[in-house]
C-alpha cells in the first residue's frame, strides 16, 4: 500500500485581524458656576495640557457648552472622568465631565 502526498498542496496561515479597541471622546461640559481657571487648571493637571491648549479647550467648552479633552481606550477615559469628577468634587464645583464612543 502506498502513500501519495500531494505535492501541489499549499498551507497559509490565516492573518487574523485584530480590530483595534473602541475610543472614547473625554468631554467637559459648561455650566455657569466652575471658575475659567479652574477649568484650565483641571485640563493642566489631569490631561497634561500646557497652558495654551488648557485655555483654548476652556474657551470652547465655554462658548459651545462642551469641549473633547482627549480620546482614549475605555478604561483610560474612564479613569480620565473620575478623576475630572473627583477633583471637581474636592474643591466643590460642579463640572461634569463624560465620556462618548468615537
Amino acid at each position: 500500500m502506498a502513500i501519495r502526498q500531494r505535492e501541489d498542496t499549499v498551507l497559509e496561515a490565516k492573518k487574523s485581524k485584530l480590530k483595534p479597541p473602541p475610543m472614547f471622546k473625554v468631554v467637559l461640559l459648561n455650566d455657569d458656576y466652575t471658575p475659567m481657571d479652574f477649568v484650565v487648571a483641571v485640563l493642566q493637571t489631569i490631561f497634561l495640557m500646557n497652558r495654551e491648549q488648557a485655555t483654548q479647550i476652556m474657551l470652547k467648552v465655554h462658548r459651545e457648552g462642551m469641549g473633547v479633552c482627549g480620546v482614549y481606550p475605555k478604561d483610560v477615559a474612564a479613569t480620565k472622568v473620575e478623576q475630572v469628577v473627583s477633583f471637581a468634587k474636592q474643591h466643590q464645583h460642579p463640572l461634569q465631565c463624560v465620556m462618548e464612543q468615537t
